[in-house]
């Protein structure tokens, strides 16, 4: 990962002599109604001028602000106002060469322009080469959920799609969750999937702006322009294609977009993780994904590239079918994720230096407030209820670095799934969600007597998460037309960074693992065991790949020797058991995710484990936490052939490489039509030369 490059590029366009603070008050009362994506602060404190060290700060608090950012610039880059009709016209208020311009002089040019909309460039379905921009033809979605409050600088733009190809299934009613058409709850969807003849098509474009989702303004990035990016949706069974454009010059970032916890059997190439199934998608180019919805249930998308996940580049994901109880309404996904006021890149120099930064807030379906009293900004979450009627919430911890306990003061919620499976319902006052994970929960509107309004939670463990405004991340559940502030308590609650108990965890559609025989284990770290049994020691091995030499590439070009820095983990027979052994003797809890499967949990805890192990419909999912000082057994099957990554789901350890891959089934990638060659290569060119111009350098794992 490059140290954060926000706004450093372009001519320098020196405003009068500002603090940080006093640049981000002037910009956040400017009466234009926006400010265009090429319209950046720079984060970086200019250390040839001023007597502090070069650094990031630690924090961006009103304190420390002032003293750190003692001078910013706007920057605006010419290079790029020749892309747009919109930022040509934007060009003729900006001189080729250094030239001071007054504040006036910005705001008359923003102001020429705000009324001008950007161009969705759009991919013809029919195209025969997959991410090849041929037509303009924006449709926009219908498709609604829980309202989501973000305040940016430009214009928000609806998510455009495509119209369903074919004759979408009729669902199910209210009264009838259990089933899907010709399907049911008890269908295995591991081997069944309804053939829909559905293509569910999606436009998604990468882009930087300044963003205040808790009323203070920073750097982000969005999707088309809103943070978390937008919703989208699919029935299970349907085929989906989402075309992905990035925008993101002005920082000189490649970009990728991952489909979190979906299976991709056949689509390996399409999981969308840099430097293991493709090269980065290069500025003002588009890639285009295309996979199977072979699941149900909720899940997220986010860049699988660097920290840009964690700097807005993500977004919910929903694919409907049948579900384990009833409801009456389907709210959405409730999105939870951490938010600090300096982007995430910044703070990766003070994470790798001093441990992980505290954060600074926490954001609700991509919204919150900060600070307090009469200084409070932003605005909180809030969802509208009627009494008696129940409700199915979608969550998502789609955190960098902090773990949550859902609750509703009050209100019982019903669990019904983990990530992407169906499980038996269960009864709970809160839920604890690990970065990464999703639960689908029901609760039933029954408290309209006591209380107009009730406090909606997303508490931060402070026994792993460290959050400055901790105690105030909140939304209003609330019965009448206005919300009004709630006067109400949080259930009882234990601060722990553990998974829901596992006996409480029971897959709906029961599957059984085969016990492994131990005495064939020859534990390895990496490298080949003949009888498929693994231990990973976390921090033994450190995962270092490259953006411009994915696996995948190194797959086609029939590579088969690999770096031992790959951290790769060969398992070349089909439909075999594998047993992983995730061990660490730290005491920090880690959110492990694996790609292309759902693995089973046959064992969790602290150590030492006692060899007990749980084969008998396990919990099965593709997040799990790994308790610190503790073990995480784990099991799947060769089902899937690709080039699968397993890591940490903390943001600070998956960009310092605490992850493995697992080349599954080496031949077949290669010979059963994985690997879309022309497109991979394709995408690694245009990387590569756009590299060699700008002089990218890679700092991460490369994940």
């Amino acid at each position: 990962m490059r140290k954060d490059n926000w706004g450093t590029r372009g001519v320098h366009l020196p405003l009068e002599k500002k603090t940080y603070l006093q640049l981000i008050e002037d910009i956040s009362t400017n009466p234009s109604p926006q400010l265009p994506k090429y319209a950046l602060l720079e984060m970086t404190p200019r250390a040839e001028s001023l007597s502090i060290p070069a650094a990031p700060p630690q924090s961006s608090s009103a304190a420390a602000g002032p003293h750190l950012y003692e001078e910013a610039l706007l920057r605006i880059s010419p290079a790029r106002v020749q892309h747009t009709p919109t930022e040509q016209k934007l060009a003729s208020h900006i001189p080729q060469s250094n030239h001071l311009l007054s504040p006036s002089e910005i705001s008359q040019g923003l102001d020429d322009v705000s009324q001008d909309c950007l161009s969705i460039k759009v991919t013809n379905a029919s195209a025969k080469n997959r991410g090849e921009t041929t037509t303009t033809r924006p449709t926009t979605s219908t498709r609604t959920t829980t309202t989501t409050k973000t305040t940016t600088t430009r214009t928000t733009r609806t998510t455009t799609t495509s119209h369903p190809t074919g004759t979408p299934c009729a669902g199910n009613t209210p009264d009838t969750r259990s089933q899907w058409c010709d399907y049911d709850i008890n269908t295995n969807y591991h081997d069944t999937i309804p053939d829909t003849g559905v293509t569910r098509e999606y436009w998604l474009e990468i882009d930087e702006l300044i963003a205040s989702p808790d009323g203070f303004p920073r750097p982000a990035m969005a999707i088309n322009g809103t943070i978390p990016g937008p919703t989208l949706y699919a029935d299970w069974g349907d085929n989906v294609v989402i075309h992905v454009r990035n925008l993101l010059h002005e920082t000189l970032n490649g970009t990728s977009i991952h489909w979190h916890g979906i299976r991709q059997q056949g689509s390996n190439q399409d999981d969308g993780v840099v430097s293991i199934t493709q090269c980065p998608i290069t500025p003002e180019h588009e890639y285009t994904y295309r996979w199977r919805a072979q699941q149900y249930g909720t899940t997220w998308y986010h860049s699988h590239m660097g920290l840009q996940a964690w700097d807005g580049v993500a977004g919910g994901l929903v694919i409907n079918g049948p579900a384990s109880a009833d409801y009456d309404v389907d709210a959405g996904t409730i999105f939870l994720n951490d938010w600090p006021h300096q982007t995430a890149d910044e703070l990766f120099w003070v994470a790798q230096v001093s441990g992980p930064p505290t954060l600074t807030n926490a954001l609700i379906n991509g919204t919150n407030v900060y600070g307090s009293g009469d200084s409070q900004t932003g605005e909180r979450f809030t969802l509208k209820v009627e009494e008696d009627t129940s409700y199915r919430l979608r969550l998502i911890n789609g955190a960098l670095d902090t773990h949550f306990k859902f609750m509703i003061d009050n209100h019982t919620l019903t669990v019904i799934a983990m990530d992407l499976v169906p499980i038996e319902p269960f009864e709970a006052t809160s839920v604890s969600l690990a970065m990464g994970q999703r639960y689908d929960v029901i609760v039933k509107a029954n408290q309209a007597s006591v209380a107009d309004s009730f406090w909606l939670r997303a508490i931060p463990q402070q026994a792993c998460s460290d959050i400055e405004n901790l105690d105030n991340i909140r939304g209003i559940f609330h019965y009448t037309d206005e919300a009004t502030i709630p006067d109400t308590n949080p259930w009882p609650f234990e601060d722990s960074c553990q998974d829901e108990l596992a006996s409480t965890l029971i897959p709906k559609v029961p599957r059984n693992v085969q016990p492994p025989d131990w005495q064939d284990n020859t534990l390895a770290t990496v490298g080949r065991n003949p009888a498929n049994l693994f231990r990973w020691y976390l921090n033994s091995t450190t995962m270092e790949v490259f953006w411009e030499n994915p696996t995948l590439l190194q797959i086609a070009n029939e590579d088969n020797v690999w770096e031992q820095s790959s951290a790769i983990i060969d398992l070349p027979n089909a439909d075999e058991w594998v047993y992983l052994i995730v061990n660490t003797t730290i005491p920090v809890n880690h959110p492990i995710h694996l790609h292309g499967h759902d693995f089973f949990i046959l064992a969790q805890g602290t150590n030492p484990w006692d060899g007990t192990l749980q084969t008998s419909n396990p919990p099965r999912r593709d997040t799990a936490v790994l308790p610190g000082n503790g073990y995480l057994v784990m099991a799947w099957e060769t089902d899937n052939p690709g080039a699968w990554l397993m890591h940490c789901h903390i943001g600070w350890h998956t960009t310092e490489g605490f992850a493995l891959q697992f080349v599954e089934r080496y031949d077949e990638i290669r010979s059963e039509g994985i690997i879309d060659a022309k497109q991979l290569k394709r995408t690694c060119n245009l990387w590569n030369g756009y590299d060699e111009e700008f002089g990218i350098e890679q700092h991460d794992s490369g994940v």
